[in-house]
């Protein structure tokens, strides 16, 4: 893939992401129910998704393992990234449902 490629598909992501966090910013978030939107959820429901992604990344991790043309290196590198993404999007939402929880009592 050329880089001028990539680099556009990463600005289009970031822009459309930003452009839906500026439009869900100041709505209100559902806790029940299915959302479909990101945005829409409180950060109790974004936390929960987290954790309903991991399965999703370990089998993802798995392909690109076993499908990848990567050395031992490389893989280890790219699911060292990965779950810690994972780890840290968990702990923000987390430590957001909190500071909200407290917040509204």
């Amino acid at each position: 893939m050329p880089i001028e490629l990539l680099f556009i598909i990463i600005l289009v992501s970031l822009v459309v992401s930003l452009l839906f966090a500026l439009i869900y910013r100041n709505k209100e978030k559902k806790d029940k129910g299915f959302v479909y939107a990101y945005y829409r959820l409180s950060y109790r429901r974004r936390m929960i998704r987290a954790l309903w992604n991991i399965p999703i990344v370990v089998l993802l991790l798995i392909g690109i393992s076993v499908w990848g043309e990567f050395n031992f290196n490389e893989t280890l590198l790219i699911t060292v990234f990965f779950f810690v993404l994972l780890i840290v999007e968990f702990l923000y939402n987390y430590l957001k449902w909190k500071k909200h929880e407290k917040q509204d009592r």
